[in-house]
């Protein structure tokens, strides 16, 4: 009995592996409650335009990662360089990716270039 009954499972398991190839499985997949979940991805540094705002040219070290944290890279060959990072994946797509870079002048902020910042548009608004 104990033999039937894993040669019965074995047997419906490859039959339903095999169900996989036929057309129409494949246009069900568009279909929620059979596609597999997607989870929300935050990467590196969240800053908002309200942090950045708050930074001002001269400002030290210490008072620039008090507001936007540790930057995200710390790269040896450019000690006055800090970049922040922010990416945000929502259902498998890019809903956010924003990237700020800091330049200092000793301890100094000497820059803010913010031309590779891409802050989400007012339509695209997600769930925190």
């Amino acid at each position: 009995m104990r033999l039937s009954s894993i040669f019965s499972v074995l047997a419906l398991s490859v039959t339903l592996a095999g169900c996989s190839e036929l057309p129409g499985v494949h246009a069900l997949s568009h279909l929620s409650f059979l596609s597999p979940y997607k989870m929300d991805i935050r990467q590196g540094n969240y800053f908002d335009d309200a942090m950045l705002d708050k930074l001002k040219i001269g400002m030290t070290h210490e008072q620039v990662q008090f507001i936007m944290g540790t930057p995200l890279v710390d790269d040896m060959f450019h000690k006055n360089r800090w970049d922040y990072i922010y990416t945000f994946q929502h259902d498998g797509k890019l809903v956010e990716s924003r990237h700020v870079v800091l330049r200092f002048d000793g301890d100094s902020l000497s820059q803010i270039d913010r031309s590779m910042d891409h802050p989400p548009s007012a339509s695209l608004t997600t769930k925190g």
